[in-house]
């Protein structure tokens, strides 16, 4: 009993171990087209999530032409703090956003929202007043504002999207194409920051370009079939399934049975309550919700308060109060290669270790790359041969979080919810994260001062090892796993060892 409660897996209920075949087997075989297809399907998704990836990364490629006294208009200290924090206060606003569209209008249709959001923010920053201070403060901060929704609605719904569209095989590294998108915004608008570092107003012309090209990408793909079967509009949705299967015949029998499954799945969902109508709250008590829904909040506090976002957000100043000898924005550029590279490995490393085994090793990475920094501010190696040390010790940071703890929680979370409610669920997830990241990214520069470097530092390297603790003793295992899998799991069903699972699969 207490080995059980120890270890999370997935489930197979002995009486029900045909019903669990009869799941898995109603999913198309995998077939090289239908892969490719799914995998192109699932990178045109994430292409929108390059310009939220821009807008996270954007203040620290532009304060210092904003609070330049050399330039026509700048901008005081204070308003240059509320141009760099007022997107943390917003994000949490667009992950609720996220989930009530992904629930109401779809998809696809979410993504179309993202990209034009995004184009409104670029535009106004573009055509910011070159003459009035004060009206170029108002300008910054509504455009800030406008991204901040974009930044928080764009965390969930492509890897949601990917996530019902892909084979239980590439799921996994298809769900981390929103982490990895994310970390190539930031590197194209670090890169691009360092290229253009006199004018912020180009760069971003540049940005809303681009997103402006990422809205017509979004036009061909096809909705979400598990979506579709929900709002039960059933020819659409097999439709569609046989775009991302690769089928071209009309009636196909593995179609019309994952067409079948999908509909029972919803009707198994909304048969556990009287009433079809149930509100929110009367769903997240169910156990298939509320129980990953504690788990996933709990892994963001984690990933927040490890000190990942702070180091994302004030990479260019972090990299000073950690001592790294080089210069500031090529600290930035270096940062954001680390993180796009390692997530490209993170998506072969999930689909061949799982998830827990990669969260066990970045959680340890992480606090010793921390441990180590503290050590850096308490013993100082600027000037001797080891002024490396900092360095390396903050590219191996964001090398060991990426396989973990940064892109984890953004890429499960698209799979651990019912679908009936993965809208919601996942926005409420969301809404929560953003929040422990104003929190943490605006008491970063108080605890500097208050507690000094290397206590931050310690305080980064304790919060990452209590979530290795976190991870073994609560974080479930979903590699291979179908959606109805992983929803069974949380619903109660017995369990037994993942990796005899993974034996009989």
């Amino acid at each position: 009993m207490d080995k059980e409660r120890e270890t999370p897996t997935m489930p197979v209920d002995p009486p029900a171990d045909k019903a669990t075949e009869a799941t898995t087997s109603s999913i198309v075989k995998l077939t090289k087209r239908a892969a490719i297809t799914q995998v192109l399907i699932a990178v045109v998704a994430n292409i929108t999530i390059i310009s939220s990836g821009m807008g996270i990364g954007f203040p620290s490629i532009a304060m210092m032409e904003l609070t330049n006294s050399t330039t026509s208009v700048v901008l005081t200290e204070s308003e240059a703090s509320w141009f760099a924090s007022i997107t943390s206060i917003m994000c949490p606003f667009g992950g609720l956003l996220s989930g009530y569209l992904l629930d109401k209008v779809g998809r696809k249709r979410t993504l179309y929202c993202i990209n034009i959001i995004s184009i409104i923010s670029w535009a106004i920053m573009s055509f910011a007043s070159t003459t009035d201070a004060s009206v170029l403060f108002v300008e910054l901060i509504v455009a800030r504002v406008i991204i901040g929704i974009a930044i928080g609605l764009s965390s969930t719904p492509a890897s949601v999207y990917a996530a019902e569209v892909a084979h239980p095989r590439l799921r996994g590294r298809l769900t981390l194409l929103t982490a990895g998108c994310t970390g190539i915004g930031m590197l194209l608008v670090y890169s691009l920051g360092y290229m253009f570092k006199e004018d912020w107003r180009y760069v971003c012309t540049i940005c809303g370009v681009f997103t402006g090209v990422s809205l017509i990408t979004v036009i061909p793909l096809p909705e979400s079939p598990s979506w579709l079967v929900g709002k039960k509009r059933l020819q659409e949705a097999e439709q569609y399934l046989k775009v991302i299967r690769a089928i071209k015949e009309d009636n196909h029998p593995e179609i019309k049975a994952e067409i079948k499954a999908l509909e029972e799945n919803v009707a198994r969902f909304r048969s556990s309550e009287s009433s079809k109508k149930a509100s929110k709250l009367v769903q997240l008590k169910k156990p298939e919700v509320y129980k990953p829904l504690w788990i996933m909040c709990t892994f963001f506090v984690f990933q927040q308060f490890s000190g990942i976002f702070v180091i994302i957000v004030y990479a260019a100043s972090f990299s000073v109060e950690a001592g790294v000898a080089i210069d500031p924005f090529l600290s930035a550029v270096l940062v954001g290669l680390t993180r796009v590279l390692t997530t490209i490995l993170m998506s072969f490393i999930s689909d061949k270790f799982g998830r827990r085994p990669p969260a066990l090793f970045s959680g340890f990475g992480m606090a010793c790359c921390m441990f180590g920094l503290a050590a850096c501010a308490v013993y100082p190696v600027t000037d001797t041969p080891y002024n490396w040390i900092p360095t390396a010790l903050l590219v191996a940071f964001i090398f060991t979080a990426t396989l973990g703890f940064l892109t984890l929680p953004f890429s499960m979370n698209a799979e651990v919810y019912p679908t009936k409610v993965r809208g919601f669920a996942s926005g409420l997830t969301i809404f929560f994260g953003y929040t422990m990241s104003f929190i943490i990214l605006k008491s970063y520069p108080t605890m500097v001062s208050v507690i000094g470097n290397e206590n931050v530092f310690l305080f980064f390297g304790l919060v990452s090892l209590l979530g290795i603790v976190f991870v073994y003793f609560f974080l479930p295992e979903t590699k291979g796993r179908t959606l109805q899998d992983i929803e069974d799991y949380f619903r109660g069903s017995k369990t037994v060892d993942a990796d005899k699972n993974d034996a009989k699969a």
